[in-house]
């Protein structure tokens, strides 16, 4: 299946942007893994024409930084990621967004240098969903010292723009904060569906995510509600694991209840952990990379996977695709 999907889908500003990070972080507790000390993590990879890398860098301890490992001589789009959890852990989807990067982004991971997983090659056989309705987690536990923001998420445009000025950095004249997308995995989409409020955000994709309906305290501090989805002003993504995703009934309620700005909800039957931990992060990141390549390089090639009635992605029967609002000629 993974090769048929790749053959089918082929100054003041920097102190600025220190403040903001330095306001969004929390505590740091003690933790099992230390973040990875500054420097690349990781022979470059990817199957974009810039293999990328990880990186930890000094001047960002809340973030990782996923770049192609040689630069081409142009500004690249910014991508702001939240992790599954919303945990502090900026190597939790490393091979998904070593892949993206690799397509020419600049990548923001919230989260300090650590917490990589080993890949994967195959996934359990997704368990039977128990209930199709939209789904009201237990009540969570307070949001720990070890978890990230949506305002961490957004400090990342500021850290980028003091980045893309500062004279010598090895991003300046390399990030466009002009083309900004937001992304992240279950918890993590929730912070992007709740940054992609922002008006400098262009694009959202939320991966096995979706707006509960909340009983209790807000879930890892991202304070979303379903009225809050008409806050979104972009072409929204939700990419899904099937009915065995337990984000699955509240990613389509989503899909549902959005009625002002194109919105698509992929479903591939993988589960919640999705296909990050597979080479190259799997087919979710071939369609994520293509839905960026779309809307923030207006990619037309992109686009073909998305749009039309015989959409390069609507051919796959493996895949689920349900569509609105979509232009006509894109």
């Amino acid at each position: 299946m993974m090769e048929r999907t790749r053959t089918a889908l082929r100054g003041s500003a920097a102190a600025a942007a220190m403040a903001a990070l330095a306001m969004a972080l929390p505590a740091m507790a003690e933790d099992e893994q230390a973040p990875a000390p500054p420097g690349p993590i990781g022979d470059p990879t990817g199957h974009g024409a810039w293999p990328a890398i990880a990186e930890s860098r000094a001047d960002a301890p809340g973030f990782t930084i996923y770049r192609p490992a040689r630069l081409p001589d142009r500004p690249l789009p910014l991508v702001l990621w939240g992790n599954g959890g919303c945990r502090d852990a900026g190597l939790s989807a490393a091979h998904f967004l070593r892949e993206v990067a690799s397509h020419g982004y600049i990548v923001i991971a919230n989260g300090a240098p650590r917490g990589e997983q080993p890949v994967d090659p195959g996934l359990p056989e997704p368990e039977a969903a128990e209930t199709s309705e939209p789904q009201s987690p237990p009540p969570p536990p307070p949001m720990g010292p070890d978890e990230t923001s949506t305002a961490q998420m957004l400090a990342g445009i500021d850290w980028a723009m003091a980045a893309n000025t500062r004279a010598g950095d090895s991003l300046e004249g390399h990030v466009d904060t002009d083309r900004v997308a937001v992304m992240g995995h279950s918890c993590g989409g929730l912070q992007a569906l709740q940054a992609g409020a922002d008006p400098r955000v262009d694009a959202v994709v939320a991966l096995a995510s979706g707006v509960y309906v909340q009983t209790g305290p807000a879930r890892s501090g991202v304070n979303i509600a379903k009225a809050d989805l008409a806050r979104l002003h972009t072409p929204v993504a939700y990419i899904l694991g099937g009915p065995s995703d337990i984000a699955y009934p509240n990613g389509m309620d989503d899909f549902q209840r959005i009625e002002h700005v194109p919105v698509m909800a992929a479903s591939l039957d993988v589960g919640h952990g999705g296909t990050f931990n597979r080479p190259a992060g799997g087919e979710w990141a071939l369609v994520g990379t293509a839905w960026l390549d779309w809307q923030l390089k207006q990619d037309a090639a992109a686009a073909q996977f998305f749009t039309g009635p015989d959409c390069r992605l609507c051919v796959l029967p493996e895949w689920t695709i349900r569509r609105k609002n979509f232009p006509e000629n894109p």
